[in-house]
C-alpha cells in the first residue's frame, strides 16, 4: 500500500489542489508553452572519476514550478549548483532567456537572475537576520557607511511578505532550524530573481510555515518567476509542481507533466524498483515503564527576558514502545528531548525517572551514563564531525568505555564501526570514508549508529528522516521498528504527519509549550492531531497519559 509522505497537515490541501490541477495547472503551462527561460543541454560533471551527471537535458518555463526529483546521490544537488554558479560543469550548454551563459560564481548567476536556496543553511550565525539577508549587498550612505535603517526596513518588508514573525535585529544563532530556513528564503527573495532554485525548502518547516511558503511560490509564479523545486515529500510535489524531472544515477530518467505521474510512478522512476510499504505491526511494549516525566518545565533567557518554553509536561515511555511527539514548529517538541538529555538551554523544572528511580540529568554525560541517546534534528551541525571518518564518528561516544588504561583501542573502534556499517547497511567505500562525502540518508545512519553503539535503553529521535530520500526513509523506518521490537524505548519527534502516524504507538501532541492531548494509535488521525496542535488548544490540556 502506498504511503503518503507530506508535510504536517498538508495532505488534505494537496488532495484538493491535485483534483483541480487538470484545468488550472494545465492552462497555465499551455499559456507559457515555448516561453523557455532556462535550458540545459548535455550537462555532465565528474568528481574524482565518478560521474555525478551524465548528459542531462532540462528546460524551465516562465511562471512554472518544475520539480527535480531523485534519491540522494542521483545528481540533483550537483545539477542545481551548476545552474546557480556554485560549481562549473565539465560539459554541456546552459542558456538563460536564449543567451548562452557560463557562471564563474554565484554572483554571476545572481546577476543573470538566478538565485538558489540551499537545503543546508548558509547563514552567518553571529549576525542578525537583516544582516544575513543583505550580506554583501548592504546599502550604504555616501558609498561608505552601511545604512542600518534601510537594511532593517527592507528586511521587515520581506519578512512581512513571508508572514514570518522574526525580528530583523534577532541574532541568527538564537533561531531554531525552521526559522533559519525561512531567513534563507527571505534572503533569496531579496534578490528579485527571475529563476529561483529551491533545494528542500520545507525540510524543517511546520505546517503553517509550509502553507506560507506555498502561497509565496504561487504568488511568484503568477508574476512570471520560474522555480526549480526539489523535495523528498512526493505528495508536496504532486500538489505544487507543474512538471517533474526525475534523475537516477546522474541521468535524466523522465520529464513529464505532473498530472501524468502517480505517487508510485515517481517512486519507481527515482529508485528503479517498487518500494514495499512498512508495517508497524503490534506494539512490542511489555508494559514496563522505562522513562517517566512529571511536570517538566523549561525557562529560557532571550532578548526580551525569561520565557517559559515548556509548561508542566507529563508522560511515560514503556519498554519497546514508540512514542511520537507531534505539533507545529515552536510547540516545544525538541525542547522536551533536549531537556531529557541535558542539553536544553535554560532552567529546567520537574522530575525525570528511569526504571522508577528519580534521576538528575544535568549534561549529556549524565544522560549517556543512564542509557539515553539523542539523535538531534541537525545532523551536520550537532550530529556529525563531517571532516572525520565514519569510524571516528561511530566510535566517538564509546571511546571512553572502550579505552584501556586511558589509551584508545583503535582495533576495537574499527571493529565496532565495521559492525555498525553492516548492521545499518551504510553504503560507503569503507569505514575510513569521510562523513562529508556520504549521502544524507547514510549520514543519518552514521548518527544513529554512533548512538546504537553505546547500547542505549532509551533512544530520542528528533526529525530522523529530515532531508533524506524515500528509499532511505523506508530503511530508517524499518530500523526504528526493529529497535522497538528489541525492547528499546523510543521517542520520535517529526514534522511529517504521515510519518508520525506510521511510527507511533501513542502520540503526545504539543502546542505553544503545552501538552494538549495523547492519542492512542487506533484513535490517531491527521485531523485529530491537527485539532490538538492548532493554536487555541494550548489553553485546553487533555490530561496526562496513562
Amino acid at each position: 500500500m502506498e504511503r503518503r509522505l507530506g508535510a504536517l497537515g498538508a495532505d488534505d490541501e494537496w488532495s484538493a489542489r491535485r483534483a483541480s490541477r487538470g484545468v488550472a495547472s494545465g492552462s497555465r503551462v499551455a499559456a507559457s508553452a515555448g516561453q523557455t527561460i532556462l535550458a540545459a543541454q548535455g550537462v555532465s560533471k565528474s568528481f574524482a572519476g565518478v560521474r555525478a551527471l551524465n548528459n542531462v537535458d532540462f528546460d524551465l518555463r516562465r511562471g512554472e514550478v518544475h520539480a527535480l526529483m531523485g534519491e540522494n546521490g542521483a545528481g540533483k544537488s550537483t545539477f542545481m549548483k551548476i545552474l546557480a554558479g556554485v560549481q562549473a560543469s565539465d560539459d554541456g550548454l546552459i542558456e538563460v532567456e536564449g543567451r548562452a551563459v557560463s557562471f564563474s560564481g554565484v554572483r554571476d548567476a545572481e546577476e543573470a537572475g538566478v538565485a538558489i536556496i540551499h537545503q543546508e543553511l548558509n547563514l552567518v550565525s553571529e549576525l542578525s537576520v537583516a544582516d544575513n539577508i543583505f550580506l554583501g549587498r548592504e546599502p550604504r550612505i555616501a558609498g561608505m557607511f552601511v545604512d542600518r535603517r534601510r537594511i532593517i526596513a527592507a528586511a521587515e518588508r520581506i519578512l512581512r511578505r513571508l508572514d514570518v514573525k522574526i525580528a530583523p535585529e534577532s541574532r541568527v544563532a538564537g533561531l531554531r532550524v525552521g526559522e533559519q530556513q525561512l531567513v534563507e528564503i527571505a534572503k533569496a527573495l531579496s534578490l528579485n530573481a527571475r529563476i529561483l532554485i529551491m533545494d528542500e525548502p520545507t525540510s524543517a518547516l511546520s505546517s503553517s510555515e509550509c502553507k506560507t511558503l506555498f502561497k509565496i511560490v504561487r504568488q511568484l509564479t503568477s508574476e512570471g518567476v520560474a522555480i526549480i523545486y526539489t523535495s523528498h515529500r512526493i505528495e508536496e510535489v504532486l500538489g505544487l509542481a507543474d512538471r517533474v524531472t526525475v534523475l537516477r544515477d546522474g541521468k535524466r530518467v523522465v520529464t513529464a507533466q505532473i498530472n501524468e505521474l502517480s505517487h508510485g510512478a515517481i517512486i519507481s522512476a527515482m529508485v528503479g524498483r517498487e518500494i514495499a510499504a512498512n508495517d508497524r505491526g503490534a506494539s512490542a511494549s511489555d508494559g514496563a515503564v522505562v522513562l517517566s516525566v512529571r511536570d517538566l518545565t523549561l525557562d529560557t533567557l532571550g532578548p526580551r527576558g525569561w520565557r517559559r518554553m515548556l509548561h508542566g509536561v507529563n508522560f511515560e515511555l514503556r519498554r519497546g514502545e514508540i512514542l511520537g511527539i507531534g505539533g507545529l514548529l515552536g510547540s516545544g517538541r525538541t525542547e522536551i528531548l533536549e531537556s531529557i538529555f541535558g542539553v536544553a538551554r535554560g532552567w529546567r523544572g520537574g522530575e525525570i525517572a528511569i526504571d522508577g528511580g528519580a534521576v538528575d540529568i544535568g549534561s549529556p554525560a549524565d544522560a549517556y551514563r543512564l542509557g539515553l541517546a539523542l539523535v538531534s534534528e541537525d545532523r551536520k551541525e550537532r550530529g556529525l564531525h563531517l571532516s572525520a571518518s565514519i569510524c571516528d564518528n561511530i566510535a566517538l561516544p564509546s571511546i571512553g568505555a572502550m579505552s584501556r588504561f586511558s589509551l584508545r583501542t583503535f582495533a576495537g573502534e574499527r571493529t565496532l564501526a565495521a559492525d555498525m556499517v553492516r548492521r545499518l547497511s551504510i553504503r560507503c567505500t569503507g569505514i575510513s570514508q569521510s562523513a562529508a562525502t556520504l549521502s544524507g540518508g547514510n549520514q543519518q545512519k552514521v548518527v544513529i549508529g554512533k548512538w546504537l553503539a553505546t547500547e542505549p535503553r532509551i533512544l530520542l529521535l528528533d526529525e530522523p528522516t529530515r532531508g533524506i530520500d524515500v528509499g532511505a526513509k523506508q530503511e530508517i523506518y524499518q530500523l526504528i521498528f526493529d529497535l522497538g521490537r528489541q525492547g528499546l524505548g523510543i521517542i520520535v519527534v517529526t514534522s511529517e504527519l504521515p510519518e508520525l502516524l506510521l511510527l507511533s504507538d501513542r502520540i503526545l501532541v504539543m502546542c505553544e509549550g503545552r501538552q494538549t492531548g495523547v492519542l492512542r494509535r487506533e484513535d490517531a488521525t491527521q485531523e485529530a492531531v491537527m485539532r490538538l496542535a492548532a493554536p487555541g488548544m494550548a489553553a485546553q490540556p487533555q490530561g496526562v497519559p496513562s
